[in-house]
């Protein structure tokens, strides 16, 4: 059984005059698959940042909770996979010194069986030596998902999750989003409709624009 929940109380961003939403709220205490969606511009990145704890609200809170304890917000990020098409990875750098890196600044133990199974799972474990500059963005997509599950979060936020995606891809995006939903949490802000059909309820952005 889940002993993670994430809630939100009378949530209001605004930037500057521009309403964002406001007075949102949910809750999502028991594993499974749920969906953010609302038209482009109606603040799906900009929820998901306030819930990854990038950037504030402007009025209310998020709370992350382990056995009915609240998270303190420097250890959130120790519970949660974060996917977006904005964060950035070293180029530079192979997949395997990226993931590496990534531990290393988590403070978390590289764990190599782990990142292995995810590399075979995305199916670019032949590529894990490569420069990622010599990945297409498809690719780099896929190496965001493994960098967002290696710690094994309770909380799996996806932002745009099969954006650059080829069929493949999305196939092995969508089978992953089914294994993690039977154990954590996972919160998929989209508009595309395979990804809203995976969702077991959705929060719809419209709604809270007054």
């Amino acid at each position: 059984m889940i002993n993670y929940s994430l809630e939100a109380s009378g949530l209001n961003k605004s930037f500057g005059r521009r309403l964002i939403f406001n007075d949102l709220q949910f809750k999502f205490d028991k594993s499974g698959v749920y969906g953010i969606s609302g038209p482009n511009g109606s603040g799906k990145s900009t929820l998901v940042k306030i819930i990854a704890g990038i950037i504030g609200a402007s009025q209310g809170k998020i709370f992350h909770k382990l056995d009915e304890k609240e998270i303190a917000e420097e250890h959130i990020h120790n519970h949660i996979g974060f996917v977006s098409p904005y964060l950035v990875l070293y180029e530079e750098f192979t997949t395997y010194e990226n993931l590496k890196l990534f531990a290393d600044i988590r403070g978390v133990k590289f764990n190599q069986e782990r990142v292995d199974y995810l590399l075979n799972k995305f199916l670019i474990f032949k590529r894990k030596d490569d420069l990622l500059k010599t990945y297409s963005s498809g690719m780099k997509q896929r190496v965001k998902f493994i960098f967002a599950l290696m710690h094994s979060p309770q909380l799996l936020i996806l932002d745009e999750p099969t954006s650059n995606l080829d069929d493949e891809g999305k196939n092995s995006v969508y089978e992953i989003v089914k294994e993690e939903g039977q154990k954590n949490i996972v919160l998929i802000a989209s508009n595309e409709k395979n990804d809203l059909e995976l969702c077991d309820d959705t929060v719809y952005l419209e709604k809270y624009k007054n």
